[in-house]
């Protein structure tokens, strides 16, 4: 891949994030590298993003729809989509301007509210999340389920999250549903804090419309997407998620894997250096 043309996207309410976008324009164009501060357009290379995952969530639609790869700057905390730490930034950029770059191909969600007339709203695009939540502390919600046609089941649950393999590690984990390869494409339906326990996270063939519905009446029900608010979920309307037809195409670290990654941000058995294959496994 070769590199001309950069969009830099510093985190928007943080003028110290915003100063290391200038230096990095300024890097850039020592190399030969045309750039520009807080813009994404056609024609675009690669896009830098500084900040944390909250900054690339919020440009992942508008980087899929262009085709434009992405690389994460991690200048906040906790970062699984912002792989680079912001100490390798530069030895990370100039490895990608070699042209040793990985590229990931990370599916993203498209949902719609479907009214009762079968009209649709405009839809909305996510990389990590579709979260149905109660906006209140009443009684919890019942949530009906298909996968096309098919029934599911009825959740009876504070709410029900439908996630990609990318937001398997956001809320999807913190409701105790499983750790997916972020490359595979697959949907994920986990129940937030089900009533009964028996009530399971379910992975599902990236092929299949998932579709939600309230079995009863509820106040305040809110559709998330990504963090931000989409609609108001009330019984006479349906909520739809599949896949969306582009991926994110996300720059990997070239220094760091998937796992060591995961090792580093949650700490699994304390461990963060990686342990080599022995020869009589490798084949």
């Amino acid at each position: 891949m070769t590199i001309r043309f950069v969009g830099i996207i510093p985190r928007h309410d943080s003028p110290r994030v915003r100063k290391v976008g200038e230096e990095l324009a300024g890097w850039l164009k020592e190399r030969g590298v045309r750039s520009r501060l807080g813009c994404i357009e056609a024609g675009m290379d690669m896009l830098v993003i500084l900040g944390g995952d909250g900054t690339l969530l919020h440009v992942a639609a508008q980087a899929a729809e262009f085709d434009i790869p992405v690389v994460g700057i991690n200048l906040g905390n906790l970062g699984f989509l912002t792989e680079v730490a912001a100490e390798e930034m530069e030895q990370a950029l100039e490895t990608i301007l070699t042209g040793e770059v990985n590229i990931e191909r990370r599916m993203m969600l498209k949902a719609s509210l479907i009214h009762k007339d079968g009209t649709a709203t405009e839809p909305m695009f996510a990389l990590n999340e579709v979260v149905v939540v109660k906006g209140s502390v009443e009684r919890v919600l019942r949530l009906r389920c298909w996968a096309d046609q098919e029934y599911i089941a009825t959740y009876k649950a504070d709410g029900l999250i439908i996630s990609t393999p990318t937001g398997s590690t956001a809320y999807n984990l913190s409701a105790g549903g499983p750790i997916i390869q972020a490359e595979l494409n697959s949907l994920l339906v986990t129940p937030i804090c089900p009533f009964m326990l028996e009530s399971r996270p379910v992975l599902l063939s990236p092929k299949v419309r998932i579709s939600t519905q309230l079995a009863d009446v509820a106040n305040d029900v809110k559709v998330m997407v990504d963090g931000k608010l989409g609609w108001t979920l009330n019984e006479t309307d349906g909520l739809l998620v599949e896949a969306a037809d582009k991926p994110l195409l996300l720059v990997s670290s070239p220094h760091k894997g998937y796992f060591t990654i995961l090792r580093n941000k949650l700490n699994w058995g304390g461990r963060t250096t990686d342990v080599p294959l022995p020869p009589e496994l490798a084949g």
